[in-house]
């Protein structure tokens, strides 16, 4: 069993509440699980308005799949964001 894991980190500058943050954040994880049946949550950063830190895990039996997986969940938040950017994220694949 091969879980492949990501961690990002999102800049939205235009959030000017905790609650404007968690809108956008719940929206973007909504999409990413609909499209890519993974799980994904906010798991960093919870009482910064402008940084979001979400996780994303998927289970598959090849690691080649999860790595493709995530970096296309990867690309996907960045060209999906309405407002600020991609700021940081690291991929780890674990061997069960």
């Amino acid at each position: 069993m091969i879980v492949g894991t990501a961690r990002i980190t999102l800049y939205l500058p235009e959030n000017y509440s905790l609650k404007d943050k968690r809108q956008d954040v719940r929206s973007m994880l909504a999409r990413v699980t609909n499209q890519f049946n993974v799980a994904a949550a906010e798991v960093g950063l919870h009482d910064e308005w402008t940084r979001a830190q979400i996780g994303i895990a998927c289970v598959t039996t090849d690691s080649k799949h999860a790595n493709e997986m995530l970096s296309r969940i990867v690309s996907f938040i960045e060209g999906n964001l309405q407002q600020g950017h991609l700021e940081d994220y690291e991929l780890e694949i674990i061997h069960i």
